[in-house]
């Protein structure tokens, strides 16, 4: 497995020159585009990396599955999703014409911008703090790490630059899909984007999705596997953004990007993968990391399809 990953890292570190970096938030544009690196974690507990796997990123939308987990725990499908569908969008994760002019009013998956924010909006707490340690905490536990912790930077600087965050909460406030105060909601959910990590800490969170919702290490459950199904699911249809119909045929395993250049993937009752690569493509998804995923599945044959 090591000379495998080896391999796919150095075959695609070419493509780290084809995208750039996010920049709409500045704090982002720091990330080194050069950088690319694996880490997996099987079922089994066995661990391999490669590359830059140690580089530290923050989690981005990729906190997006995090944050559902726990509210399917807390309050069941049939609530969460009365607030927020489960179809694909073929439009940017960030779109307002979705809400609008598409599914009365309601958003579309749990994976774009203004799913994630109806999701946050939900979360066990009285106080904004509450909801975030909420989150921060059963991530910690999901990835055996209790130093994953928030980069005050970045959640600084996706605070001061996120108008069209609040555009998509001030709509959804006004058509009854978010209850309670607007920039505590936002708040909570810029912090959580801006969780600090690395690609050991995703491939964890992924392996227990992969195994069902128990914790390969120490086979403790932390979530149902319905609920894990649901989530895996949703990753495949919806994680990757407006491209995510296109990764299925050329990757297809569940999975879900973030701008900062994290991808976690799931390969069902086998492995959870974590990739890091900062330079992304026109929708916002690591461009090499999405070659090294590809080469992955034709090494390995990790499709679900």
């Amino acid at each position: 497995m090591n000379d495998i990953l080896q391999s796919v890292i150095c075959s695609n570190r070419c493509w780290t020159s084809k995208g750039k970096v996010a920049t709409y938030i500045p704090e982002l544009s720091k990330g080194n585009p050069d950088a690319l690196g694996i880490y997996v974690i099987t079922c089994n507990g066995e661990e391999y990396s490669f590359g830059d796997f140690e580089t530290k990123f923050t989690i981005q939308s990729i906190s997006k599955v995090v944050t559902l987990m726990c509210v399917l725990h807390d309050y069941g499908k049939e609530k969460v999703f009365q607030k927020v569908s489960v179809e694909p969008t073929s439009d940017a994760f960030n779109s307002i014409i979705n809400l609008e002019a598409k599914n009365f009013h309601k958003p579309l998956n749990p994976m774009i911008n203004a799913g994630a924010i109806a999701t946050v909006s939900m979360l066990n707490g009285n106080t904004p703090k509450e909801k975030f340690c909420r989150v921060l905490k059963f991530m910690r536990e999901l990835a055996g790490n209790a130093n994953i912790d928030l980069n005050e930077n970045v959640y600084l600087s996706e605070k001061i630059t996120g108008h069209r965050n609040r555009a998509l909460a001030h709509f959804m406030k006004s058509t009854n899909i978010m209850d309670g105060n607007v920039e505590d909601i936002l708040d909570v959910y810029f912090k959580l984007c801006s969780i600090e990590i690395t690609c050991k800490d995703i491939a964890k969170i992924g392996a227990v999705l992969a195994n069902n919702g128990v914790l390969p290490w120490n086979k403790k459950r932390l979530i149902a596997k319905e609920t894990a199904k649901i989530v895996k699911a949703i990753m495949t249809t919806c994680g990757m953004y407006d491209a995510s119909g296109e990764f299925s045929v050329s990757v297809g395993i569940p999975a879900k990007s973030g701008v900062g250049g994290g991808i976690l993937a799931v390969v069902p009752n086998r492995m959870g993968i974590g990739v890091i690569g900062p330079s992304l493509d026109q929708k916002g998804n690591s461009i090499a990391g999405i070659k090294v995923l590809e080469e992955l599945n034709k090494k390995l044959n990790l499709s679900i399809f």
